[in-house]
């Protein structure tokens, strides 16, 4: 078994970090949930505008450089092709970013915001139901998968173009703090890395699971209950440990494509024998709504909201904020899985493609499957509603999949859906939480280290679950990635210093792709080294 390569101070302190958490929730649950609450209301309030302005400012960084000069650097050598086809590419990295939560918010997100809707509305009306449509596909949308793409930025770069064989966010800040990402900084930049993302599989652990649980009732009969959750758990587990042990090629983009294609079925058929016209004119609405007021829902703060007569539970720091704290925890993850999977493109094509075939995918979830519940609401043919404030959203939106004619074969393909965008998100994550924790990857993580990650994933959710702790875990998450803003920054500002650096020390580089002279590249940075050293021993004499 080979041990050198792991990077154990990153192991064991990310592990540590989770059993802090997670132990003292156990043995003290409601006081646990109280101080973590608490502190989720302190951040969203008093640092929310932050997240906003996070959330647009990556976004727009994203765009400059696309089409800046730092776009065009290829991810690889001048003569290398992508190792993934465009369909293989956009499915997985599309499941590792949204995994079974997209089933669960796509279906049922419209009903709350209609509920209780943005811009001070009156819920229930008409002027309620059109935002209740554009929002979901608006959280759901270019600034999500922005945030997402941002880490994948100088992790791409500096493992295709400067060559250096390690998955670290500590690594991609290495232009900034220096030696410092190889001691204790760089430690705690990587463990507040995982640590989030563990908190962040929890999410979708308890949104999944509860789901599927509610499908598989459906079909068979059987009482959801903690045992038949623990059941599904242990499938998924076995799904996605032997999809990580299998590695990338065989394991996940196997997974991920077939994916894909259930996901096609369920939505075409959604919007053929479902209200089509309906699904077609209220999606091409809610696109103009987003597109008309992009820039003011992305900066919308409700300022009076907490003043005097004004005061009321605000939206954007019950729906925006929290939704962007939940993107910027599995950021790093979902960018060092981007950037894995993105050999032999430019950086231009991995920015434009990521955010253009996430909010596409985004958009065909809430615009078909979301609009179809929407429309058994506002027909009165269903209360879609009424079952998801009196059962729960789990029972509303397989209620939502009993409409469609040939039911229990739909319930079936959604929910087998469900379990396999489970195993990818799961997939994926303990692959990079492996490859985290290894000094070096040349080609994929060591196989025993990326089984304890997939069980670990698991094992610590499900322990919460059965204390009721889950959702917990998540809040506590996501309060833990606030210090994740600065990283952010600290990683576009990384690319942006070694990329410029590389670009105007290379010549003769063709003028629509760049492709970087990594041995050249390598022979400078060492020479600067040197020089550095020489100007040290010169200023201590």
């Amino acid at each position: 078994m080979k041990t050198k390569i792991i990077d154990w101070p990153t192991f064991i302190g990310a592990f540590f970090l989770l059993l802090a958490v997670t132990v003292p929730l156990i043995l003290f649950p409601e006081q646990g949930q109280e101080v973590v609450l608490a502190a989720k209301d302190y951040m969203t309030k008093n640092f929310g505008v932050l997240f906003m302005l996070m959330g647009i400012g990556v976004f727009l960084f994203l765009i400059y450089v696309a089409f800046s000069k730092n776009g065009h650097v290829k991810l690889g050598d001048k003569d290398e092709k992508q190792e993934f086809g465009t369909f293989s590419w956009a499915a997985m990295l599309f499941c590792a970013g949204i995994g079974s939560s997209i089933l669960y918010w796509g279906t049922i997100e419209w009903a709350y915001y209609y509920q209780s809707p943005p811009f001070g509305m009156e819920g229930g009306t008409k002027e309620a139901i059109q935002w209740a449509s554009a929002y979901g596909i608006f959280h759901w949308g270019p600034i999500a998968w922005a945030i997402y793409t941002l880490p994948a930025l100088p992790i791409a770069y500096f493992y295709y173009v400067r060559k250096k064989p390690v998955l670290k966010i500590s690594e991609a800040c290495r232009p900034l703090i220096g030696k410092r990402a190889d001691g204790p900084i760089g430690t705690i930049i990587d463990v507040l890395f995982m640590f989030g993302l563990m908190g962040g599989a929890g999410t979708t652990l308890a949104l999944g699971t509860p789901m599927i649980a509610q499908g598989i009732s459906s079909l068979t009969g059987v009482e959801v209950t903690i045992g038949l959750k623990t059941v599904i758990l242990v499938v998924c587990t076995v799904i996605f440990a032997v999809s990580a042990y299998t590695g990338l090629k065989k394991g996940i983009k196997v997974l991920s494509d077939i994916n894909l294609w259930l996901a096609f079925f369920l939505l075409g058929f959604i919007f053929i024998f479902g209200p089509t016209r309906f699904i077609a004119e209220t999606t091409t609405n809610s696109l103009g709504l987003l597109l008309d007021n992009f820039f003011h829902m992305s900066t919308w703060t409700e300022p009076f909201g907490n003043l005097g007569q004004f005061e009321e539970t605000l939206f954007p720091e019950s729906w925006t904020i929290f939704y962007w704290a939940w993107w910027l925890v599995y950021a790093p993850f979902v960018g060092l899985f981007i950037a894995r999977i993105s050999r032999g493109r430019t950086i231009r094509q991995m920015i434009l493609g990521t955010i253009i075939y996430g909010t596409l995918g985004s958009i065909l979830f809430f615009g078909i499957v979301g609009n179809f519940g929407m429309y058994m609401q506002m027909t009165g043919e269903f209360d879609v509603i009424g079952v998801l404030n009196n059962q729960g959203a789990p029972a509303a939106i397989i209620s939502v999949m009993d409409q469609l004619p040939l039911a229990p074969l739909m319930i079936g393909i959604f929910t087998v859906l469900a379990i396999i965008f489970l195993a990818t998100t799961f997939d994926s994550s303990s692959y990079i939480l492996a490859s985290v924790v290894q000094k070096q990857v040349e080609e994929e993580p060591l196989r025993w280290n990326r089984l304890f990650w997939a069980f670990a994933l698991c094992l610590l959710p499900l322990t919460l679950m059965y204390l009721g702790g889950l959702g917990t875990l998540q809040t506590a998450s996501i309060v833990g990635g606030f210090p994740l803003i600065i990283i952010m920054i600290m990683l576009a500002w990384s690319f942006m210093k070694a990329s410029n650096a590389d670009i105007k020390a290379s010549e003769g580089y063709e003028p629509k792709t760049i492709n970087l002279d990594s041995e050249k590249i390598h022979k400078r940075l060492k020479r600067k080294k040197k020089d550095d050293e020489n100007d040290k021993d010169s200023r201590v004499g």
